[in-house]
Formats: C-alpha cells, structure tokens, sequence
C-alpha cells in the first residue's frame, strides 16, 4: 500500500527528498517546481530547477505555475485526488485552497528546531548566530509562514567551522529520511502534531524570523567580535560569500573567505597577525581558513598562500556594496 503524494520543491536541497518518497514506493502523481530560470552570462538560457531534472530522470509529470492565483491550476491540483502533499522548499506561498486539497493536508520539510528560525534562511541565520544545535522538522502547513505543527524532528550539531552549504547538505538528506517516516507514519495513521506554542513552552525555542540573506551583508567588517564574524563568514559560505578587499602586489582584488575560525590574538582590527592569515579583529581575532579570488575557485588557506603570500601587518578591508 502507498500514498498519493504531490510534491513541491525546487533547489538542490528537495531532491534527496523527492528520490526517497518514490524510492519508498509511493505514488507520486506529479512535481511542482518553479518555472525554468534565465541564466548564463547573458540571461538567454532557460535553466530547469535540480527538482524538475530529477523529476524528469524518475518519469515524472511536472507542473511549474508561476503562482496559484489563475483557478485553473487550482482545479488542476485539486484533480489530482492526493492523499498528501509534500513541500519542501518549493519557494512560493500556497494559498489555503492548495494546503487544503489533499486528503491530509500538505506536510513541510523545514531545516530549523521551529519555532526558531522560521523564514527564508533557517540554515544560514542558525550558523550565524552561534546555535549549537539545528534540526530537521516535519510539519503540517497552515496559512502562517511555518507556523503549523509539527510532527517529527532530527536534531544535529552545528560543527564549529561548518559551513551553511555543508550543512545543507547534511540537513537535505536528514529531510528525506524524516519525511519517509513521517509519510509510513501517516498511512499508519500513528503520525501525530504537537502545536508550536505547546513546543515553544515545552523547549524554550521562542520564534525568531529567519531573514532572507542580501548581498549587503557580506562585506567583513573587522571591527566586531572575532567570535561573531566567523560565524557569519561561515554562515554566508558558499553563496553569497563574505568578502573583504586585498592589496598584494599594489593590486586590490576582492577575495571572498568561505571558513574562518575565532582565535587568540589582538592588534589593529583588520591586519593580519602573521603570515597564515590569522586577521585582527575588535576583540580576539579569526584565522581565515578558505578562500576565492574572483573568477577563481575556492581554496583551503594553505594551498591560496603558495600562490599568494601574505606578510604579517598587511591590511584587509571591508569592501563596498557589492
């Protein structure tokens, strides 16, 4: 016995999710994904998201609604006959037509210990912040942006130079083994919720909005806590890439860090206290562990100072808007 499941996802992070769901032997009567993308340098190639490629590779019918305002691809979806839907990181709002039609309801992925870090950048704003511990969540979607309550979850450590793509990438693959319980539990009918002011109570997790990252945000101002700017070095790795500018050789390149790590040291912010780029900051200072040149690729520290030597006393500076 399977259920009837429509699924709703588009980046990368979906897809170990997608695979499992059909791997488990349910019925997945159709995908949903946001349209093709415009990409390469020029903007001229319509890119399909890693969900609508993994779709097609399984067999599966795709659907790509620019939204569900047309009551047309309501119908559609509501034709469909679902036991369940499955959403993760679909990245469109759903309205209450949608989250209704299925026979249970729409069950959500989210890469946070809701009620923390509801919103568009749970992994990211985790990391940032210094959380020692993140998770995956298993919810039933409500109108509310990740509000509903919740079912399953799978706590994980947060290693103290992890990075956000890393821990994506850890946390994808936690999604879909949650989710293949929790669909097992549905058809069961053992799968229960827990409300999330009951959870808040019971955790002392209080709601905090996840906030979209923008560009702004990753130039490295030196000037803080060591603690507080590797955190968000690492939390901005891979994409957008926290940056500072450089000048070696008379030239100034803008160089992104991708891992950094808080240690012992002190002098004038922004300066480097020895020639293995460990960088003053307002208090303490960070060792920088990874970093890219623009148009090039990303390097462990040692391998980039073979190439480009770093003297202690050479000054590192927070670049403008990107």
């Amino acid at each position: 016995m399977s259920l009837r499941v429509g699924f709703m996802g588009t980046p990368a992070f979906a897809v170990p999710t997608l695979e499992a769901i059909v791997a488990g032997g349910h019925d997945v009567a159709a995908v949903y994904t946001q349209p093709p993308r415009q990409a390469g340098r020029r903007g001229l190639t319509l890119t399909p998201s890693p969900v609508q490629v993994a779709a097609e590779q399984l067999g599966l019918a795709v659907r790509s609604p620019i939204n569900f305002r047309d009551p047309a691809d309501v119908e559609s979806f509501e034709a469909l006959g679902l036991d369940v839907g499955v959403v993760v990181a679909y990245g469109l709002l759903l309205p209450q037509a949608i989250l209704d039609a299925p026979r249970f309801g729409c069950l959500n992925g989210h890469g946070s210990l809701l009620p923390r870090w509801r919103g568009a950048a749970p992994i990211q704003r985790a990391i940032e912040a210094g959380d020692a511990v993140t998770g995956m969540m298993v919810m039933r979607m409500e109108a509310g942006l990740d509000t509903g309550p919740v079912a399953l979850t799978a706590e994980t450590p947060i290693g103290e130079t992890e990075t956000a793509g890393e821990l994506h990438d850890r946390l994808a693959d936690i999604c879909a083994r949650l989710m293949v319980e929790a669909l097992a539990k549905l058809e069961a009918g053992t799968l229960t919720f827990e409300d999330q002011d009951a959870l808040a109570a019971r955790t002392g997790r209080e709601p905090v909005y996840a906030r979209k990252l923008i560009k702004t945000e990753a130039a490295i101002d030196f000037g803080g806590e060591a603690e507080s700017i590797a955190r968000k070095i690492n939390a901005f790795a891979p994409t957008p890439g926290a940056f500072v500018e450089m000048t070696l050789d008379g030239k100034t390149d803008r160089v992104k860090i991708l891992r950094a790590r808080a240690e012992a040291g002190s002098g004038d912010a922004g300066t480097t206290l020895d020639d293995r780029l460990l960088v003053a900051c307002g208090t303490g200072a960070i060792r920088l562990l990874e970093l890219q040149r623009a148009g090039g690729r990303p390097m462990p520290a040692e391998e980039w100072l073979r190439g480009t030597a770093v003297a202690a006393g050479t000054r590192l500076v927070a670049a403008g808007t990107p």
